[in-house]
């Protein structure tokens, strides 16, 4: 029997189409057109569907995705719903009437979008702050009607969590995603679920792994790029979860997803919850993974400079086992790693912070929300009794073609009392770190003043010694001053 998904409730059989089609492309195509097409890089949210996510840590859990960048054999045994299946016999789904109560719909072509993303927050219990609640939003844009009616909706629904066919959806068991062996003309995806299918198909020329396809997707529908072998890695047992190690830290799964990252690391890890607040709109981050971003290797990936400043360890797994790779030695080059033939990423280890370090993160972007980074950093700093300096790293993205640690910054805090005079010393070795390019995102002096203006901001942001929280509302970006 052909693999197959459920779309609003109804079985529908994988069609006979290039695995790079996206399900955007199908939904249209197959006449359920209230799905949208508006950038189709995942910006602007009008193709938001929701997908039932089976195997969420917590339990089943429907999330809100971008279509236009999701494969459409991505969605083999999984549930979709889009805005056509919310309404039922008994009137509109509260996702609806909140829109249509709120008035938040004008012209409307942004609007079923804007329902999904309503419908997921109306069975999420953890929307407990405005942050989340406009990081819910973030990822889907209007430009009739004005955000207020639109905030009005998201209020009048999060967390209600109505006894319905949805709800009811999440209460089920897990279910782990089946096989996919998709072949279509000279394309073919495949998904295996065990470890030993997998090797024999990374011997393939022109191999391609899978796991979120938000960057991947960008190939597909902005490059226009010819992948003959896909390779989804989403249904291999132990890439999605934390567990905690016995010699302390965290082992965290390459697969898993950036949104199930950021819940666990406002308990355990709030240097990196605060980074993953400002990453990446709330669909990206449902599909998003941990691995895909690192292997990306881009030099303004927003996490790297986070785990490189957490001394992070890499688990790269073969046909031969799995090796250890300290995170500073994983980034060659642009757009390199450390990766060999026959390897993908398994795991990151997350070592524990010291109890009293200091530990704060930055994204300096054009906008605040779903941009990309001009400059993004990390800093750990942990000083004795006397307050001098045991321990630093200073990580940023964005100077280098590499996210790359500040080593010569470090040296300048090591044993030193780190106060302002100390701070200014290890300013003025970022000079000799890094030799930041100019682009349109930022010149180089413009990084170069960013980066240091953050170290200088670090050491007023924690003079208590404390882990900063995650903020209620953003502080704002860095505006450099040009000195004589």
């Amino acid at each position: 029997m052909p693999p197959s998904f459920t779309l609003n409730g109804t079985p529908v059989f994988l069609p006979p189409l290039a695995p790079t089609t996206t399900l955007l492309e199908w939904l249209r195509a197959a006449g359920h057109t209230g799905t949208k097409e508006g950038c189709a890089e995942g910006d602007c949210g009008a193709c938001t569907v929701a997908l039932l996510d089976t195997e969420a840590p917590g339990g089943p859990t429907w999330r809100s995705v971008c279509s236009c960048i999701m494969l459409l054999p991505q969605v083999v045994g999984r549930h979709i719903v889009t805005v056509e299946g919310l309404a039922d016999a008994d009137g509109l789904h509260p996702a609806q009437a909140a829109m249509v109560e709120a008035l938040g719909s004008q012209c409307g072509y942004c609007t079923p979008g804007f329902v999904m993303s309503l419908f997921e927050a109306t069975y999420r219990d953890d929307l407990d702050c405005q942050a989340k609640k406009d990081d819910q939003l973030c990822g889907n844009l209007c430009r009739c009607t004005g955000y207020r009616p639109i905030r009005d909706a998201l209020e009048a629904v999060a967390g209600a969590r109505p006894a319905d066919r949805f709800r009811d959806a999440t209460e089920t068991d897990p279910a782990s995603l089946p096989a996919v062996d998709h072949v279509h003309g000279d394309q073919r995806l495949v998904r295996p679920s065990a470890w030993h299918d997998l090797w024999p198909l990374l011997d393939v020329s022109d191999v391609r792994i899978v796991a979120g396809a938000t960057d991947l997707g960008l190939d597909v529908t902005q490059r226009h790029a010819v992948l003959p072998m896909l390779v989804d890695v989403g249904a291999l047992p132990g890439m999605r979860g934390l567990e905690t190690l016995s010699q302390g830290g965290w082992r965290i799964g390459a697969g898993t997803r950036l949104s199930d990252l950021e819940h666990w690391a406002a308990d355990h890890a709030p240097l990196m919850a605060r980074m993953l607040r400002y990453f990446a709109s709330r669909q990206i981050k449902n599909n998003a993974t941990l691995g895909g971003n690192l292997c990306n290797a881009s030099p303004i990936g927003d996490l790297a400079p986070v785990l490189l400043a957490r001394d992070a360890t890499v688990v790269l797994r073969s046909v031969s086992g799995e090796r250890r790779v300290p995170i500073e030695a994983f980034f060659l080059s642009y757009r390199k790693t450390a990766l060999r033939p026959g390897e993908v990423m398994a795991a990151i280890e997350l070592p524990d912070l010291a109890p009293h370090a200091r530990a704060a993160a930055y994204k300096v972007s054009k906008r605040r929300e779903l941009d990309i980074s001009a400059v993004a950093a990390a800093f750990v700093v942990d000083t004795d009794r006397m307050g001098t300096v045991r321990h630093a790293r200073l990580a940023f993205g964005g100077m280098a073609a590499t996210p790359a640690r500040a080593r010569r910054a470090e040296e300048a805090l090591m044993g030193q009392v780190f106060d302002a005079a100390t701070l200014e010393d290890a300013c003025a070795m970022l000079a000799h770190d890094f030799t930041p390019l100019d682009d349109h995102r930022g010149s180089a002096w413009y990084r170069a003043t960013v980066a240091a203006n953050l170290l200088r901001g670090f050491l007023r942001e924690t003079e208590t010694n404390a882990v900063p929280s995650l903020p209620e509302r953003p502080t704002g970006t860095v505006t450099p001053e040009r000195t004589a």
